[in-house]
């Protein structure tokens, strides 16, 4: 079990420097390459570097209340 967790969690480190070695590159070193370089072909357009993680936040605060929520609702019929 204890080489399952290790290699889940490598995956996961691997997945984590991946997405953001491709956020850094496409938000920071992309705006001074010329728009007419074949680099460009692999990157969404700007716009979405902000639309993307501002959506994902929003997300994961909505799930976040929905899961307070019902362990709010859950204890208190416990209670009762």
């Amino acid at each position: 079990m204890e080489l399952a967790d290790k290699a889940v969690g490598l995956l996961l480190t691997v997945i984590s420097l991946s997405i953001f070695t491709y956020y850094t590159f496409w938000v920071i070193i992309l705006p001074f390459v010329e728009t007419d370089h074949f680099i460009h072909n692999y990157f969404l357009p700007q716009e979405f570097a902000i639309l993307i993680p501002v959506f994902a936040g929003m997300a994961l605060i909505s799930l976040l209340c929905v899961f307070i929520g019902f362990v709010m609702l859950k204890s208190k019929k416990k209670k009762a």
